[in-house]
């Protein structure tokens, strides 16, 4: 498991080799698509560009498990009720459409209800970790449909998705 020091460093690298990722595929470079801040971004981008630009950043391949987990357990818990509740949903509905019943993951993960309404942080955070180890497309999907969740992980590897849209928000300010 790479330290964040091995992360910053395997940057660094990349930067002097020339490797470098970019948002302009993504995001269109005129002004109109310039964003002031995140929940700008979050109200104002199409559900294809979040799709996309998450689908890059938050992926195990990039981020394991082990270090994805504790933040969407801390992000989870800052979330309003009513936004966990719509991030349970979009979960199950779309475990639902791969034939994983609610019920059969309430005992699959130890869930304290099948019911999105009624589940609490915990319960949310382990259908968000299942989909992230095991269906990393459903996880990208509901943080597409549902960005207020990415706004408050803090890990300095879940930071790194910030940086596309960082760089386009200050390249907007030239």
């Amino acid at each position: 498991m790479p330290t964040s020091d091995d992360y910053k460093r395997q940057i660094m690298q990349d930067l002097a080799g020339g490797d470098k990722e970019s948002a302009d595929d993504i995001i269109p470079d005129d002004s109109s698509e310039s964003y002031e801040n995140f929940d700008d971004f979050a109200q104002r981008s199409s559900r294809e560009e979040r799709r996309q630009l998450f689908g890059k950043s938050f992926h195990p391949d990039r981020i394991p498990s082990t270090q994805m987990e504790p933040e969407l357990q801390s992000a989870i818990a800052k979330i309003k009720p009513n936004e966990r509740d719509d991030v349970a949903k979009e979960f199950l509905s779309h475990f639902k459409k791969r034939r994983l019943s609610d019920r059969d993951l309430e005992q699959q993960l130890g869930l304290s209800t099948h019911h999105p309404s009624r589940m609490n942080a915990d319960d949310v955070s382990k259908l968000a970790a299942f989909a992230y180890h095991n269906h990393p497309d459903i996880f990208q999907d509901v943080l597409a449909d549902q960005p207020a969740l990415v706004k408050f992980m803090s890990n300095p590897l879940v930071g790194a998705a910030f940086g596309a849209i960082a760089a386009k928000w200050l390249g907007s300010r030239k």
